[in-house]
C-alpha cells in the first residue's frame, strides 16, 4: 500500500510563505484525487484544497488566493504553496488520496502523519 509523509511545517511569521510536501512511496496515478487538510486544535479537521488526476483543484473559501495545490506526477509528490499565512492558519496539515475503496477525507483511507505550522509573530 502506497504510504504518505508530509514535510515542510515549520514556525513563520504572519504574512510569510511555505510550502509543504507530501511524498508517496508510490505512484501517486493510483489516487483520483488528492487533497490537504488540516486540524487545529479542539476543532474539526477540515479540507483546505484539492486536486484531480488530470489537475483542476478546489479551494476551501479562507485560503482561496493564498494557497496553491499542485502535484508532480513523476515525482509522486503533492505540494501546498501557502502566501501571506495567518495565525489563523496555525494547524497540523495532512495530506491524502482518494481511492476506490477509500474516498477523500475517509478516515479508513490513506493519509500521512501530519506536519506542523504554526503562525506566530
Amino acid at each position: 500500500q502506497v504510504q504518505l509523509s508530509e514535510y515542510g511545517g515549520t514556525l513563520v511569521q504572519p504574512g510569510e510563505s511555505l510550502r509543504l510536501s507530501c511524498n508517496a512511496s508510490g505512484s501517486i496515478a493510483i489516487f483520483y484525487g488528492m487533497a490537504w487538510y488540516r486540524q487545529m486544535p479542539g476543532k474539526r479537521r477540515e479540507l483546505v484544497a484539492t486536486i484531480t488526476q488530470t489537475g483542476l483543484t478546489s479551494y476551501m473559501r479562507s485560503v482561496k488566493g493564498r494557497f496553491t495545490i499542485s502535484k508532480d506526477n513523476a515525482g509522486n509528490t503533492l505540494y501546498l504553496e501557502m502566501n501571506n499565512l495567518k495565525e489563523e492558519d496555525t494547524a497540523v496539515y495532512y495530506c491524502n488520496g482518494g481511492t476506490d475503496t477509500y474516498g477523500l477525507g475517509d478516515d479508513s483511507g490513506i493519509w500521512g502523519q501530519g506536519t506542523q505550522v504554526t503562525v506566530s509573530s
